[in-house]
């Protein structure tokens, strides 16, 4: 653990892509409230508090857990002390590979989490994974190699852990989680745009009873929470970066009222519009770059 810390202490203040496929490090001051991809995210140093739907969770150092779907989340970090700052590793997932290591495998684990987003204590075996993945940032030549069969280990460890069952959930192309999936990316898709959920049921393929049911168990929201989540994430990245007025941005994201949109905004992030955004600032950019879309990176 502590060789995987100085690697990751070569991050930077975001998740940084240092040259593995789908692998990213981060070196967090403040947890980003953005949108969650499907990944696995371990716990490096320090810890961190996610509220999702109604869901207060929280992650320790040395644990790990699986994010199935795209999910909007808010929270905190947590140093693991004066000058610790917090540390954590990222494996994007890619349902192919998961895939490729569960054919022919029909068994469930017993005790498995039926949770998402439990966390788990990480094995002594996928520690060891995490750090010969990471090593391999000082060998580039060996990265096309050796990365993708330490991703596939690093995989099959976590499929014989508690959250097993998740990722070959997410590995099957005709489950439950690929139709809520199909749901998921609509909403994406068309977050400023009013919806009927018989529609997304449809899209699933599902009853309307069963639509909800399954949703939120994988985001741990209705679908109009869901999307709320994300206009005000978009929301409150505008303010940041394209200022505008909050009646302005309110519009933009799909809200009809502004007060209701202030109301809104301010249950989810403490404070109405203008007073949060006052206790930012801007990041300056490199080269004049923009900065990260908040649906695509979270700390």
């Amino acid at each position: 653990m502590a060789e995987l810390r100085r690697f990751v202490m070569r991050a930077e203040n975001k998740w940084t892509d240092i040259g593995l496929p789908r692998v990213a490090i981060v070196r967090a001051e403040a947890c980003a409230d953005q949108v969650y991809q499907p990944m696995l995210h371990m716990v490096l140093q320090g810890s961190k508090t996610l509220s999702i739907g109604d869901r207060m969770l929280s992650f320790e150092a040395g644990s790990y857990f699986v994010v199935p779907v795209d999910v909007p989340a808010t929270g905190q970090i947590r140093p693991g002390g004066p000058g610790l700052p917090y540390l954590a590793i990222s494996l994007t997932l890619d349902p192919a590979v998961i895939a490729s290591l569960t054919v022919g495998d029909n068994t469930r684990n017993e005790q498995a989490s039926a949770v998402c987003f439990s966390a788990v204590q990480a094995p002594l075996e996928m520690i060891d994974a995490w750090l010969r993945m990471l090593r391999l940032s000082d060998r580039p030549h060996e990265i096309a190699t050796l990365a993708p069969m330490i991703e596939r280990e690093i995989l099959f460890r976590a499929l014989q852990g508690p959250l097993g069952d998740q990722l070959r959930e997410i590995a099957r192309p005709d489950g439950r989680l690929a139709q809520i999936r199909r749901a998921i990316q609509w909403i994406r898709d068309h977050y400023a745009e009013p919806f009927l959920v018989e529609s997304l049921a449809a899209m699933a393929d599902m009853s309307v009873p069963s639509f909800y049911r399954h949703f939120r168990a994988v985001t741990s929201m209705t679908p109009i929470q869901y999307q709320k989540r994300l206009r005000l994430l978009r929301a409150r990245w505008l303010l940041l970066f394209e200022p505008r007025d909050a009646a302005s941005v309110a519009f933009t994201v799909g809200y009809e009222s502004p007060s209701q949109f202030t109301r809104e905004y301010a249950r989810m992030f403490g404070l109405p519009p203008v007073r949060d955004i006052a206790r930012f600032k801007a990041p300056a950019m490199p080269n004049g770059a923009g900065p990260a879309e908040p649906f695509l990176q979270a700390a």
